[in-house]
């Protein structure tokens, strides 16, 4: 993997058991936020993580290749300055997600996304919202297909 050093004091925490393929990137940008990977969680090869406003991974987690994890987002409301000028946009409480979860190659999430237990993601989706447990969720706009069998 390739981390980024952080100059604002972020930390990286990896739980026991996690695997992080080679070409994952974690990049410090857009926020002080910590990244926390529970416990058998794996990150497959293509992967960014922002550090931004905070990303929390729980336990038994699967990220297929090339998803793109975002809590973060540029200010632009000022028409008369650059949009680089601009800073960040207020947090809406970073990315969490929850235990035994499934998110499909090539998704994208972003800040204010609540993953909940059980949940899968089918690939090239778009998360920005709280989803329901155990729910199914795919595409961009995101909808829910159904839920995983009881």
């Amino acid at each position: 993997a390739d981390i980024e050093d952080s100059v604002r004091g972020s930390r990286i925490e990896i739980g026991a058991h996690s695997y992080v393929d080679a070409f994952v990137k974690f990049k410090s940008a857009g926020g002080s936020g910590d990244i926390r990977i529970g416990s058998y969680t794996f990150l497959n090869s293509g992967c960014v993580l922002y550090v931004g406003n905070g990303i929390i991974l729980g336990d038994h987690v699967s990220i297929a290749a090339n998803c793109v994890f975002a809590p973060t987002n540029h200010e632009f409301a000022d028409r008369s300055k650059l949009h680089q000028e601009q800073g960040f946009r207020p947090s809406k409480g970073g990315i969490e997600v929850q235990d035994d979860v499934w998110i499909g190659a090539g998704s994208v999430i972003l800040d204010g996304a609540v993953i909940p237990r059980g949940t899968i993601i089918g690939a090239l989706s778009l998360v920005r919202e709280r989803l329901d447990e155990y729910g199914i969720y795919v595409g961009n706009p995101l909808r829910k297909i159904g839920d995983r069998p009881g």
